[in-house]
């Protein structure tokens, strides 16, 4: 006889009351989102139903009324920020171990030293108190209070708090790995970003914000180096009462990922890939219908937060994550803190220029960002405008640059991109000082022979597959 839904609930309740390394508050709120996920909450819209958004939903950025020119009137803005990052992601894509916000992006600055080093420079300009508010996973926990504590002479008030950690689901019975003595990391999950809210409350962070009189949190993601704080949109936020902004920027090819803001039911609500029917994907990934992406980038008032998380009135749509550990099949129920639009009051896009989207995935990025096409000043990353294509290359770098150690080593300096439109890497590729690239460039070594571009080459629209050709 199959098991009801009722009965896998009995059966995780008895099993997650007995995990004594999770507390009572992520006891029930895994349960919680289990049962949410067996009772089959409708994940799909109605495609009938969906509608563009107007420019009051969402607002372009250029409409924004200009910034209050006088510094105390910049400071009384400031003085309601709070500036969250989002630390719970490992680097292990790029081959490196501890929190991704520690991988160099340039001059030897980390992520979180270009933070740091952003709201130091407002604090100081403006004589302001932004806090920096870092959510770890317990994976990024220990390495980040370790890393934090460099920063101690810094003007800026450092918090740290932990984002929930759940057990994963055995997908045959739905019972907990832990349960099944898989104690060790492998056990256990942190449950995506939506998870913020919940854990900003229930860390106690949330109420000692409020009490200092803060009313938005600018929540983004650490390794999004355009993701910095921003004067017009705060003061469109506080102006207009708007208890959530997501900023969101015109799609091109490479955006298929990002969710996109709808007008649904009267409502301004996220549409991501995975709530489409399949027969609607192709029409999703179009760009002429969903222009806009989300960039991740979330300004949120705080009251409103606490509001919502004590009525328990925050069901993002869930995200069923399949994986394997020791052979196993386990299932991992996510959120995602962009889906939480359409539970809060006069909820707002807003339509950002693509540099705030600057997000470093993968060694292809890093190229980017420490390459001549980009500037950095106060911890800003900017574009160097003596690039006249508005449009960044694309960049594919085979798997032999795949980690920051392999990827540093084989370039003795990053070469010059500034007329680049492509570039594709593959093989045993080594680069000398002083390169410069331009147009369309394929670089793609034969097997098994090194090929090495000399220091000081200039390639501009060509193809190469061996020394021959340079």
């Amino acid at each position: 006889m199959a098991t009801t839904a009722s009965d896998k609930i009995s059966n995780l309740k008895s099993a997650v009351a007995g995990l004594n390394q999770i507390s009572e508050n992520e006891k029930n709120g895994f349960v919680n989102l289990v049962s949410r996920y067996l009772s089959g909450e409708a994940q799909h819209v109605e495609w009938s139903k969906i509608q563009t958004p107007t420019d009051e939903v969402v607002v372009p950025y250029d409409s924004l009324a200009p910034t209050p020119d006088g510094s105390s009137e910049v400071k009384d803005l400031l003085d309601k920020l709070v500036v969250l990052k989002l630390n719970g992601g490992l680097g292990t894509t790029m081959g490196c171990t501890g929190p991704k916000s520690v991988i160099e992006v340039r001059d030897g600055l980390t992520f979180l030293d270009l933070i740091v080093i952003q709201i130091e420079n407002l604090n100081n300009k403006y004589g302001s108190n932004v806090p920096l508010l870092l959510m770890n996973s317990f994976n990024t926990h220990d390495d980040t209070q370790k890393i934090v504590e460099k920063y101690t002479n810094s003007n800026v008030e450092i918090h740290t708090f932990n984002q929930s950690q759940y057990p994963r689901l055995v997908a045959e019975d739905f019972l907990p790995l832990p349960s099944k003595g898989q104690t060790g990391k492998d056990g256990w999950y942190p449950p995506g970003h939506g998870d913020v809210f919940p854990s900003l409350l229930n860390s106690g962070k949330l109420d000692a914000l409020l009490s200092k009189g803060k009313e938005y949190v600018f929540v983004a993601n650490s390794d999004n180096l355009g993701a910095i704080v921003d004067f017009k949109i705060l003061n469109h936020l506080i102006q207009n009462k708007n208890e959530y902004c997501m900023e969101v920027t015109p799609k091109t090819l490479a955006d298929v990922k990002g969710g996109t803001l709808i007008s649904y039911e009267g409502r301004v609500q996220l549409l991501e890939i995975a709530q489409v029917q399949d027969e609607h994907v192709s029409e999703f990934k179009s760009i002429e219908k969903f222009k806009i992406f989300n960039t991740n980038n979330l300004w949120v008032n705080l009251k409103a937060v606490k509001r919502l998380v004590e009525a328990d009135a925050l069901k993002m749509e869930i995200i069923p994550n399949p994986k394997e550990v020791d052979g196993v099949k386990v299932l991992q129920l996510e959120t995602a803190a962009g889906a939480a639009i359409r539970f809060f009051d006069k909820a707002i896009g807003i339509n950002v220029p693509r540099s705030r989207f600057l997000p470093v995935k993968a060694t292809s990025d890093l190229l980017l960002v420490q390459s001549d096409l980009y500037t950095l000043q106060d911890g800003f990353v900017a574009r160097n405008s003596a690039r006249a294509n508005p449009e960044n290359p694309s960049i594919e770098l085979g798997p032999e640059f795949k980690k920051v150690s392999n990827f540093l080593s084989r370039f003795k300096s990053i070469p010059s991109i500034i007329e680049l439109d492509s570039l594709k890497v593959a093989g045993d590729v080594w680069f000398g000082a002083g390169v410069t690239i331009k147009g369309k460039v394929s670089i793609i070594a034969k097997s098994g022979e090194k090929l090495e571009i000399p220091d000081g080459a200039v390639i501009a629209n060509k193809e190469i597959n061996g020394p021959e050709d340079l």
